[in-house]
Formats: C-alpha cells, sequence, structure tokens
C-alpha cells in the first residue's frame, strides 16, 4: 500500500496499525485480487487523501460515508467526492439539495469536488477504503472496519468537540468507538436516493454543524464550493 501520501500528524496511527496481522491481511487480499486482474477503486495513491488533506490537528468534523464510489473513474479518496469532470453521483446531487435548504448561501456547483471541506478540518472518511468495480461493500469484510475503527476511537479520545456526522447503517455502527459526552454527534439515514426521503432530507446537518462549532469557540466549515 501506498503510505507517501499521508499528513504526517497521522503517521502515528498508520505505524501502529499497518505492522498487525488484520492490516497484513488486507493488503495481502487487495494485492491478491490486482493479481487476478480485478479494479480496486480508488487508485492506489488516493487511498489514504482523507488522511493526506485533513490533518488530525484540524478535525472538527467527520463525514462517514459507507465506501468508495465503484464506477469507473468516480473515488478519489474522500467520502461522497468526485473529481472535476466526473458526473455529479446521485447521493452527492441528494447532499447538494440538503446543502441548498439548509445553508442560505450555499449554490450547487457544477462538480463534485469536495477537496475544500477536507482543507477545512472535515474528516472525509469511508468505513471502508476501497471497493471492487460495480461491487458496492465488496471490501466491507476484508478488515477495513478494523482500521476505521481505530481512526474513529482516536479522534473521540484525543480531541474535543469534534462534530460526527454518520449517514447509514455503515456509519452508524461507529457510534460505539464515539464519547457522546465529549463530541457531538449527527445522525440519519443514508442520502442516496433509495433512503434520503426518509429522514436524510430536511435533516439540516449542516447548520446543526456550524452552529455547535460556533458554540464552542471553533470556526465554522465554509460549505459553498
Amino acid at each position: 500500500m501506498n503510505f507517501q501520501n499521508i499528513h504526517p500528524s497521522w503517521l502515528w496511527l498508520f505505524d501502529s496499525e499497518k505492522e498487525k496481522p488484520y492490516f497484513k491481511a488486507i493488503e495481502k487480499k487487495l494485492i491478491a485480487q490486482k493479481a487476478e486482474g480485478e479494479n480496486i477503486f480508488p487508485p492506489e495513491s488516493l487511498v489514504f487523501e482523507a488522511f493526506n488533506l485533513t490533518p488530525f490537528d484540524k478535525i472538527n468534523v467527520v463525514l462517514l460515508g459507507q465506501d468508495p464510489y465503484h464506477g469507473e473513474g468516480e473515488a478519489n479518496g474522500l467520502c461522497f467526492s468526485v473529481n472535476e469532470g466526473i458526473k455529479i453521483p446521485p447521493s452527492l446531487r441528494n447532499i447538494y439539495k440538503e446543502l441548498e435548504t439548509d445553508i442560505t448561501e450555499f449554490k450547487k456547483p457544477n462538480h463534485g469536488n469536495l477537496q475544500y471541506w477536507a482543507k477545512q478540518g472535515v474528516l472525509l472518511l469511508n468505513t471502508s477504503l476501497t471497493v471492487l468495480k460495480d461491487q458496492a461493500n465488496s471490501h466491507s469484510k476484508i478488515g477495513w472496519q478494523q482500521f476505521t475503527n481505530k481512526v474513529i476511537e482516536n479522534i473521540s479520545n484525543q480531541k474535543e468537540k469534534v462534530v460526527f456526522i454518520l449517514w447509514g447503517k455503515n456509519a452508524h455502527d461507529k457510534m460505539e468507538f464515539i464519547n457522546p459526552n465529549k463530541h457531538f454527534i449527527i445522525k440519519s439515514v443514508h442520502p442516496s436516493p433509495l433512503s434520503a426521503s426518509r429522514g436524510f432530507f430536511g435533516s439540516k446537518p449542516f447548520s446543526k454543524t456550524n452552529e455547535y462549532l460556533l458554540a464552542n469557540n471553533k470556526t465554522p466549515i465554509d460549505w459553498r464550493l
């Protein structure tokens, strides 16, 4: 795995986890699938992009998704995000719809690149960091859950007053690793077309996040893109 594009503030966590048997098993699985000709997303250089763009000490928000987009050219290492020039996926279109009703200044952009959020301290993390082409959740049981549990647990233990935005069951399962007495948890269904109308629309996660950050003397997120 490519550990070169990781911000130095995260290296202590990677150094402690990457030698453990479960992490070695992830690497072994990915190598074997590539040898069999499988397409794995995102590209290896972007698997840890969330840990490149958002330093540990800058985290004020954790936005938790399920797994990377599984269409050709979509996944870029940040949950719900795609690079410029890639068609905006349905879940992200629904996120933009909610933003338009929740944040007055927000105007829907013509791209799906969320790097601007990441650079402001929003960790855009998926519960699994890789996926097979055209097979959603295909890497949910190869060990990534154990790694992302550690990420969430360490953020909860070492930081104060972080907003955790949990969308969908995979994200909800991480609640046991978050101390609700220290942090603010926003929980709803996933923004996918299958579930968005059952509680995502109207949940106002973006304004709630900024209200909490302001109340705790932190800089609010500029959600405009």
